[in-house]
C-alpha cells in the first residue's frame, strides 16, 4: 500500500504558502476582501511578541477566521516580514493526517536553514482535527520560544474546553463571532448612507424604514461575510447556512469530539431550541419535544453552547434574586440567521419577528463573553423584562429592555407596567428602554421613571457598535491574558 510522502507533503506546503516564492503579497487568497472590525485588534495581538504564548482563534463555521489569517499573513508581509519565515498549513488537509505538529516545525526550519533564535510565525488553521492538539500545541510554545504560533478551529468546543484544561498559560482566546449588524451595513456599502451621528454619543437614522429593510436581511443572511459579499451564496442563503454550518457542526464535529452516537437526537434537539429562540423553554418540554431524555439535554446544551450555536439566559424574579433549582431558561441563537435557514426567511410583519429581534439584539451582547454572563431576564407572578443586566460585584441591576417589534408601547403605556414595576423595587437602575419599529421617544413615568424608546433596529446598530470600538479599544490591555 503506497503512504503519502514527504515530497508530496511538501508540494502541498509550497501550494498553501505562496509567498516562500518572493516577498509580494499578491499570491494571498482572500486579500482583496474588507477587514472584519476584529482585524486591528486581533492583528496587534498577534504581532506582539512579548508574551510567550500561542494565540488561539475561536469562533463559530464562516465568520472570517481563515480569511482573517491570510489577512494577518499579508500585513506581516507588508510591515516587511520575509515571506520564507511565515508557515501555514490547514490541519483539515488529508495529506498532513497523522504528521506531528513539531515535525512540520523542524522541517520549516530546515528547509529554510532558520537558527533557532529566528523569529517565526506559525499558523494552524482548523487545529481541532488534530487529536490532543492542545497537548502537542503546549509543548511546542515551551520549546520553540521564538515562534509565535496562531490556532484556528470551528469547533469551539473542543478549542475553549481544552485550551483552558490543558493551555494554562500558554494559550491567549480571541473571540471572532458572527458579523455585528453595524459591521453588516459597512459591508454593504450603506452605513453611511442610513446612520447618522447627531451628537459625540448618539446615532440616529437618515431613513427608519431603509434600515429596517437591511435589518431584515441581516435576520435572513448577514451574520456570515460569505453571504454578505457572494450573490450566489447569498441566493441559496437557507442551504448555504444549513448545509455549510449547522449540520456540519451537528453531524461532525459535535459527534467526533464527544462520541454521540445518536445524532439525529442531538439535531432534533438543535432544532427545537432554534424554533423558540428568543423564547423561554423548560427541560421538561425541550425533553418532550426534542425527544432527548432530560439526563442527556444537560451535555447536549452545553456542548451546543461550547460550539457557538446557542446560548442560554437564566431567570431572575422582580427582586433579582436568582432560582437555586432553575428548570426554566431563555434560549438564543447566536446567529439569527440560523433560524431563517431552518424555517424561512421572516417577513417583517411574521409573528415571528419579535423574537428573532430579541434574539438579534442579543446576538450583539455575545460579542462580549464577559457582559453575555451578567445578562438575564427577569419574570414574576405578574410580569417580565426581556433583558436585564446586572452589575458583577453586586448583582444589582443596571439595565433592563424590553425588545418589542411595534410601535404599539408608544400610544399604550400600559405595555410599560412591568418596566414601572422592576424599576419600583430598583430605583437605581441606570437605564430603561423600550425598543419599537419606528419610533423615538423619552416617556417619563411614576417615581423618576424615564423610559427611552427608539427603533429595534438602532438598538441592535448601537450595541454592536459600540461592543466592537470597545474591543479594540481594550486589544492591548488584554495582551496576556488567558481566557478571562
Amino acid at each position: 500500500m503506497l503512504e503519502i510522502s514527504q515530497n508530496d507533503i511538501e508540494k502541498r506546503l509550497a501550494f498553501d504558502n505562496p509567498w516562500w516564492e518572493g516577498e509580494s503579497d499578491d499570491g494571498i487568497s482572500y486579500q482583496d476582501l474588507p477587514k472584519r472590525h476584529y482585524f486591528d485588534p486581533f492583528y496587534r495581538l498577534v504581532s506582539n511578541r512579548g508574551v510567550n504564548r500561542a494565540v488561539i482563534l475561536m469562533g463559530p463555521r464562516r465568520v472570517g477566521k481563515t480569511v482573517m489569517l491570510f489577512q494577518t499573513i499579508q500585513r506581516l508581509l507588508q510591515e516587511g516580514v520575509e515571506g520564507n519565515s511565515i508557515l501555514f498549513l490547514s490541519l483539515e488537509t488529508p495529506i498532513y493526517t497523522d504528521t506531528a505538529l513539531e515535525r512540520f516545525v523542524l522541517n520549516f526550519q530546515e528547509k529554510f536553514g532558520h537558527k533557532p533564535v529566528t523569529p517565526l510565525t506559525i499558523v494552524f488553521d482548523e487545529i481541532q482535527y488534530l487529536k490532543d492538539w492542545e497537548v502537542h500545541l503546549k509543548s511546542l510554545v515551551d520549546s520553540f520560544p521564538q515562534i509565535r504560533f496562531i490556532a484556528s478551529g470551528s469547533a469551539a468546543a473542543a478549542l475553549r474546553l481544552k485550551s483552558r484544561e490543558s493551555g494554562a498559560g500558554r494559550f491567549t482566546e480571541f473571540l471572532l463571532p458572527p458579523l455585528t449588524f453595524a459591521e453588516y451595513l459597512d459591508f454593504v456599502g450603506r452605513e453611511d448612507e442610513l446612520i447618522e451621528l447627531v451628537n459625540e454619543n448618539e446615532f440616529r437614522p437618515t431613513d427608519i424604514h431603509a434600515l429596517n429593510d437591511e435589518f431584515l436581511n441581516y435576520l435572513n443572511y448577514g451574520g456570515y461575510p460569505e453571504a454578505v459579499f457572494n450573490k450566489t451564496v447569498r441566493d441559496q442563503s437557507s442551504r448555504f447556512i444549513k448545509s455549510d454550518i449547522i449540520d456540519k457542526v451537528l453531524l461532525r464535529d459535535l459527534p467526533q469530539l464527544y462520541g454521540i452516537r445518536d445524532i439525529q437526537e442531538l439535531n432534533r434537539l438543535f432544532t427545537t431550541l432554534a424554533y423558540n429562540t428568543g423564547n423561554e423553554v423548560t427541560l421538561e418540554g425541550l425533553s418532550k419535544s426534542s425527544g432527548v431524555a432530560k439526563a442527556t439535554l444537560g451535555r447536549y446544551l452545553e456542548y451546543l453552547e461550547a460550539a457557538f450555536l446557542i446560548r442560554r439566559v437564566h431567570r431572575i424574579d422582580q427582586n433579582a434574586k436568582h432560582f437555586q433549582r432553575a428548570t426554566s431558561f431563555k434560549v438564543y441563537l447566536t446567529n439569527p440567521s440560523m433560524r431563517a435557514a431552518l424555517f424561512g426567511s421572516p417577513a417583517e410583519d411574521d409573528q415571528t419577528m419579535g423574537s428573532l429581534a430579541e434574539t438579534a439584539l442579543f446576538a450583539q451582547w455575545f460579542h462580549d463573553p464577559n457582559r453575555t454572563e451578567r445578562i438575564y431576564y427577569a419574570r414574576w407572578a405578574t410580569g417580565e423584562i426581556d433583558l436585564v443586566h446586572l452589575q458583577g460585584a453586586s448583582q444589582k441591576p443596571l439595565n433592563a429592555t424590553e425588545v418589542k417589534w411595534t410601535d404599539r408601547p408608544a400610544r399604550d403605556r400600559k405595555m410599560l407596567r412591568h418596566l414601572q414595576a422592576f424599576h419600583d423595587r430598583h430605583p437605581s437602575l441606570k437605564g430603561c428602554q423600550v425598543t419599537t419599529r419606528t419610533v423615538y421617544d423619552q416617556i417619563k413615568m411614576e417615581n423618576g421613571l424615564t423610559v427611552r424608546m427608539l427603533p429595534t433596529s438602532m438598538e441592535v446598530y448601537e450595541v454592536g457598535k459600540m461592543l466592537t470600538e470597545l474591543r479594540g479599544d481594550k486589544a492591548d490591555m488584554d495582551l496576556g491574558k488567558v481566557g478571562e
